[in-house]
């Protein structure tokens, strides 16, 4: 029961790494104007994935600093989530599969 658990947290933390990298591309195709917010679908995508990433990633770009407009809190975010999977979630799992 516990390892289902687990393995439900691991997959939903590579859902959000996957969203994560899904808004990243749409906001730098939006800033060199490869898409344009005036297309509804593009506009209805990229406002869904900023809803869904911006509680994660809103806090920390209040934290981090901007690095010349570049803005790295998706990585910070990507190392915390890796750091979560490698040091908590994986020794669990392994600790319930071979305890």
């Amino acid at each position: 029961m516990l390892l289902g658990l687990l393995q439900f947290v691991d997959l939903v933390l590579s859902l959000v790494i996957w969203i994560i990298i899904a808004q990243v591309i749409i906001s730098w195709l939006l800033a060199f104007n490869i898409l344009n917010m005036s297309n509804r679908f593009v506009a209805t995508v990229a406002n869904a994935l900023y809803q869904i990433t911006e509680p994660a990633l809103g806090p920390l770009r209040k934290i981090i600093p901007q690095f010349g407009g570049l803005d790295i809190s998706p990585i910070v975010l990507f190392l915390a989530i890796y750091f979560v999977r490698l040091v908590i979630l994986y020794p669990m799992m392994n600790s319930i599969r071979f305890g």
